[in-house]
């Protein structure tokens, strides 16, 4: 009999967003496809609950922080798993990981997925982590990769690129009246909407800043998902005086499809950090016209006017001009939003993904037992 291929995954945040979504989105289809997947993470991370709803084996380690506690609890793991591939996906965890494997008699190769757009320092050290250590480097987005190669030094053969994809059964163009109303939603008023955990840099901030200058009082802003920046948005809302019936604050939804298909526009301002965002690739497929910014890999979505709408991150002003452009012309959001469709139907599947990073690990493996 043969024994099927086996990928642990480490992930140390205890957050909730795209990059731990696309774990378990990836988890699931590579299951589905044969291949023995699990996942350390700490018990009190968001991603150790939603592993167990969805079926992904799961094993609690303390990984949370860099300490010798964390490294040597995981490095009792990793013997008691014995893999054949590790992925690591932020900082802690790749960290410990990569030396924790390095502390065993046949170490299983790496492979470091970066989620995000942040510059990686350039110092010896994280040369040696995505260099030396790792044998390959995934990024979700093209931009990201050209930075590692030309900026961290990064051999262009150990980096590739391959952004999130979504089920693009689920997230579709709907019937905007019905999901309204299945949503408790006005009928007759335009609902400009972002899906985002509540952090500084998805720029919720800026949108509420446009928002609230808009020559357009009838529109709606519904805002999806919760984070750290709850309180603070909650404030600004209040001290621009925004009513209930302005902007309505949802907190984390599960039937994201439906959100999407009651609005009219989507908004991600990021300023930082994103690679391709799952959010906007999601509004996409949903037919919606998007703004966005031009930061991380969101470029390598969007053509300007053409499947969406760029503004400076940071820019206000220059939201809000967008945001009345694209208000007050029904014809033009239609183009974006199908022109937006036609992008992620062509090059956002989930299958698309999967299929790139199964070829990935079996690269890397490939490599790692020729240099054995």
């Amino acid at each position: 009999m043969i024994t099927p291929l086996s990928i642990l995954h480490t992930e140390s945040s205890l957050g909730w967003g795209g990059q731990e979504i696309r774990i378990l989105t990836e988890a699931q289809g590579m299951i589905k496809r044969g291949i023995r997947v699990g996942l350390l993470c700490p018990e009190e991370a968001t991603i150790f609950q939603e592993a167990q709803k969805r079926g992904i084996p799961v094993s609690a380690v303390p990984i949370a922080r860099k300490n010798l506690t964390g490294l040597s609890a995981l490095r009792t793991r990793l013997k008691l798993e014995n893999p054949d591939l590790i992925i690591t996906h932020s900082s802690t965890d790749s960290w410990l990981t990569a030396i924790a494997t390095r502390l065993l008699p046949h170490p299983p190769p790496l492979i470091r997925l970066r989620h995000i757009s942040a510059a990686v320092p350039v110092n010896p050290a994280n040369r040696w982590l995505y260099g030396s250590a790792c044998r390959l480097v995934i990024t979700t987005g093209e931009g990201i990769r050209e930075r590692l190669i030309r900026v961290n030094r990064i051999p262009a053969a150990q980096v590739r690129s391959i952004p999130t994809g979504i089920d693009l059964e689920r997230f579709t163009p709907g019937d905007r009246n019905a999901a309204r109303s299945a949503l408790g939603l006005p009928f007759s008023i335009p609902v400009i909407g972002i899906v985002a955990t509540l952090r500084s840099w998805k720029g919720h901030h800026d949108l509420i800043d446009a928002f609230a200058g808009l020559a357009h009082p009838e529109a709606l802003l519904v805002i999806v998902g919760d984070g750290p920046r709850q309180e603070f948005l909650e404030n600004r809302i209040a001290a621009l005086r925004l009513p209930p019936h302005r902007v309505r604050m949802t907190g984390r939804q599960e039937d994201v499809p439906l959100w999407l298909q009651a609005m009219d526009l989507f908004v991600l301002p990021s300023v930082a950090n994103e690679g391709v965002p799952q959010a906007l690739i999601q509004a996409m497929a949903s037919g919606l016209a998007v703004i966005s910014t031009p930061v991380g890999g969101i470029p390598e979505m969007i053509e300007h006017d053409v499947s969406g709408w760029l503004t400076p991150p940071g820019e206000v002003s220059a939201l809000q001009i967008a945001l009345a452009t694209l208000l007050k012309d029904p014809a033009r959001r239609q183009r974006l939003g199908s022109a937006a469709l036609e992008v992620a139907r062509k090059r956002c599947g989930t299958e698309i993904m999967l299929d790139r990073m199964e070829e990935a690990v079996r690269d890397a493996l490939a490599q790692h037992r020729r240099k054995r």
